[in-house]
């Protein structure tokens, strides 16, 4: 029985930082690896990034940028705040859907959008964006709200996402939310790749373990969810990801943007 995963997400084209995560997660012993999606966009090499999930025979759900590439529907789904946000973005996914081959295209338009499994008897909702919507942003921040009407909603015990570039969880109306971080793309000022994993704290299918989350945080009673929750961070040669950035022709602004972890 499984008892502790690796989850991944928000690849974008970044091979080097996916070989670094998954031998991190294979000098760590970790039983089983997911990937939320995301595998391409912005980075260089999105073909090598799908053929190493492909390779390693990782599961992985569709995220916007793969069902945009896959389906070729001329956008990726992002959300850009700025006009020069759009122009850079819309010059990553040109190159995107015109380096990745009809066959890589053909594996991403077969990708999944959820997944349910179970982690020693605890249900896991694995998805990229949120149940709602592929391209839908749960940062941390986001109004309460959500996160109680999504609670209600969510029949597992646990929702893990990615699309957010951020890491970070907590406990909402009984549902522990994950949101686990991006391996290719940082957006929290450390260029390191993340991902987290996840592993039951007790003894098995959910019987007399302690109401801890993360770092041992006492859940609030009535709540307990008995999983932990690591992110982790792995070093791995950003300047030269940085530099095939650049030799592509993708957006300078791109390569800083790995080099800062913005």
């Amino acid at each position: 029985m499984v008892t502790s995963l690796a989850l991944i997400s928000d690849i974008h084209g970044n091979r080097l930082a996916l070989e670094a995560v998954l031998a991190d997660i294979d000098r760590r012993g970790v039983e089983a690896t997911y990937s939320l999606g995301d595998i391409v966009g912005y980075g260089p090499d999105p073909n090598g990034a799908i053929d190493l999930l492909r390779e390693r025979l990782i599961p992985s759900l569709a995220g916007n940028y793969d069902d945009g590439v896959g389906w070729e529907r001329g956008e990726c789904g992002c959300f850009y705040a700025t006009a020069e946000a759009k122009r850079i973005g819309d010059a990553s996914y040109a190159f995107t859907v015109a380096e990745v081959t009809p066959d890589r295209k053909a594996i991403l338009r077969g990708l999944p959008t959820e997944m349910h499994i179970t982690l020693d008897g605890i249900r896991l909702h694995l998805v990229h964006g949120s149940p709602r919507k592929i391209n839908e942003y749960l940062l941390r921040d986001r109004d309460e709200r959500t996160f109680v009407r999504l609670a209600e909603a969510e029949q597992d015990d646990v929702l893990v996402f990615g699309h957010t570039h951020d890491s970070w969880h907590r406990v909402v109306g009984g549902v522990l939310f994950v949101s686990v971080g991006s391996v290719g793309r940082p957006k929290d000022g450390d260029p390191r790749a993340m991902y987290t994993i996840l592993s039951v704290t007790g003894g098995s299918s959910g019987e007399d373990r302690p109401a801890t989350t993360a770092e041992g945080e006492a859940v609030p009673e009535g709540e307990a969810i008995p999983i932990s929750v690591e992110p982790v961070r792995v070093a791995y040669d950003v300047e030269a990801t940085a530099r095939a950035v650049e030799d592509a022709g993708l957006p300078a602004t791109l390569a800083e943007a790995l080099r800062l972890g913005h």
